[in-house]
């Protein structure tokens, strides 16, 4: 979207271009999202690197280059544009045959000038529900999920006292812009937690969100839920992926074993806590914002921060790698 007046979002990243020595190719690439929600690809040239894929615009960060100077550079050199509002959506860690790769990839959302291909690539703006459709380099499939996943994702209250108001509450976080939800519930007798499972669902369906079960495929199906969560416990019990690949399949992690666990079956996305303290487990050591960017750099996949999270953590969340928040407290509006 053009636009001259909005001026970037939160503070720059810190991060330099690596050393060539350590051989590395470090990226900045742009997820440019329009004002319809479309999503701008371009093509690689056929003799290149992954030559005839798809990918997000960008390129080599010079020795010692700014992610953000970089960005607006190679930016302006493929599309003529200059970025004015972008954030951190991703950093990935990948391995070619030949060489070692790591995207830092932004979302913007607010620039001047026309994209156009000025090198002469083809270029495509893309709703963000087609992007699976255009063969990619596999390092830019994460960026993907990324862009498919919302900034926070509501997990309900674990007891089921009063369905009524459990649905209302639902409703209620709904209203407030709740787009994923994790529906995790304890206890509860499995007639009952099928008939509220299914109300849940069509509730969040019909205002457009997704819901993942905290539970197994079977009762996910039943439901009608479009996902299933696993706990780190089932989460190591599983050998491959539980669900189609059509279904979104999380995870609930707490260490790099977790994350790499969560890779290994193909996991959409996960959660990693705790990272700040919380009333819920107060004797629990969190991570702190640094230790979970170190965990995130490298999980190649969406990673929401847990524990301790509020939208207005969101920004923080950004800047450390998150997808962004997760939680219950925080998100969840527990209604009258």
């Amino acid at each position: 979207m053009k636009d001259s007046q909005q001026p970037p979002l939160g503070p720059a990243p810190s991060a330099l271009g690596p050393d060539p020595a350590e051989g590395l190719v470090h990226v900045a690439a742009a997820a440019l999202v329009d004002g319809e929600g479309r999503v701008l690809l371009a093509k690689r040239p056929d003799g290149a690197h992954q030559g005839g894929l798809w990918e997000f615009p960008g390129g080599k960060l010079e020795p010692g280059e700014d992610i953000a100077v970089g960005l607006r550079r190679e930016l302006r050199e493929e599309l003529g544009v200059d970025p004015l509002r972008h954030r951190p959506l991703i950093r990935v860690f990948h391995h070619y045959a030949d060489r070692r790769v790591l995207l830092d990839v932004h979302r913007v959302e607010r620039w001047r000038g026309e994209p156009h291909g000025r090198e002469g690539q083809p270029i495509a703006w893309v709703a963000v529900d087609a992007l699976r459709d255009y063969p990619m380099p596999p390092a830019d499939v994460p960026i993907v999920s990324a862009l498919q996943l919302p900034p926070t994702y509501v997990i309900t209250q674990p007891q089921l006292h009063d369905p009524a108001r459990f649905l209302r509450s639902l409703s209620a976080s709904l209203d407030a812009g709740a787009g994923l939800v994790q529906l995790r519930l304890f206890d509860v007798p499995a007639g009952e937690f099928v008939a509220v499972g299914r109300e849940a669902c069509a509730l969040c369906h019909a205002r457009g969100a997704r819901v993942l079960l905290n539970g197994d495929p079977q009762t996910m199906r039943a439901i009608g839920a479009d996902g299933l969560h696993l706990n780190s416990q089932r989460l190591h019990a599983t050998a491959d992926r539980p669900v189609a690949h059509d279904d979104l399949l999380a995870a609930s992690c707490h260490t790099a074993g977790d994350l790499a666990q969560a890779l290994r079956i193909g996991a959409d996305f996960a959660l990693l806590s705790p990272v700040l303290p919380t009333r819920s487990h107060p004797d629990a050591e969190p991570l702190g914002w640094s230790a979970f960017a170190a965990l995130v750099d490298d999980a190649a996949l969406p990673v929401y921060a847990l524990g301790g999270m509020q939208p207005s953590l969101l920004d923080t969340a950004w800047r450390h790698g998150a997808q962004g928040v997760a939680g219950i407290r925080g998100l969840w509006i527990d209604a009258t």
